[in-house]
Parts: structure tokens; C-alpha cells; sequence
């Protein structure tokens, strides 16, 4: 009976951290999004993160609402840098998110300021 309940126990821990490893490691999607860049912050009681808007239309209903996650100390410094501008933000999707990585499932790993895009009004 022992031998059964130590199993038992190795074979949930080895699929609790395959699914952790599998919700960390494995992207569900890549890609780009465009925008101005209207809100960064750092946010959370117990965790901090930083957590960001885009805007991608004329309407406040087009947002895009995205994670960076702590280590990332130069897209940090580049999305403080290009608040209220114009950018491109690369970024990939989780299949979940950990509450001490971000609070969306889209995670930021490239900025870009689109100097070529920015709106008559800004310029």
C-alpha cells in the first residue's frame, strides 16, 4: 500500500510541474500590435507588476491590455520612455498567466517607437 500512495504522490508531482513548465514555457500565439501607448504602471498589493494599455483605434472599446514581466529592465525603461507615443510592442500568449508574472496573458518582449506613425496632433 505504501509503495501505491508513493507513486500515486510522485505521479502528481510530476504532472503539477509539467503543467507549470508547459503554462510557462509553451507560447500559445506570437506577434506584433500598434498603438499609442496610453497607461504603464506598476500595480498589485503583495506583487508588484507592470501593467500597460494600448490603444489601437479611435475608440476607447480597441484596447490592448498587456504584461511585462520584472526582468525585462529595458522594456521597462523603453515603455516608460515612450508613454502617450506611437509604438509597435512584440509580444506572445499564454495559456495562463501566474499572479506574479502579470495579470494578462500577453507578455511583452519588444518595443519600438514608430516615429513614421505618429499622429498630426502629436507632431
Amino acid at each position: 500500500m505504501k509503495k501505491f500512495l508513493y507513486k500515486l504522490i510522485a505521479a502528481i508531482v510530476l504532472v503539477t510541474i509539467g503543467y507549470f513548465c508547459f503554462v510557462y514555457f509553451v507560447p500559445y500565439s506570437e506577434g506584433v500590435r500598434s498603438g499609442d501607448l496610453i497607461k504603464f504602471s506598476k500595480k498589485g498589493v503583495f506583487t508588484k507588476t507592470w501593467e500597460g494599455e494600448l490603444s489601437q483605434g479611435v475608440s476607447e472599446e480597441q484596447r490592448f491590455a498587456f504584461s511585462v514581466e520584472k526582468g525585462n529592465k529595458k522594456i521597462i525603461e523603453d515603455l516608460q520612455k515612450y508613454q502617450g507615443r506611437f509604438v509597435r510592442l512584440t509580444y506572445f500568449e499564454r495559456y495562463r498567466t501566474f499572479f506574479w508574472l502579470g495579470d494578462t496573458v500577453y507578455f511583452i518582449t519588444k518595443v519600438e517607437e514608430d516615429k513614421d506613425r505618429q499622429p498630426f496632433y502629436k507632431k
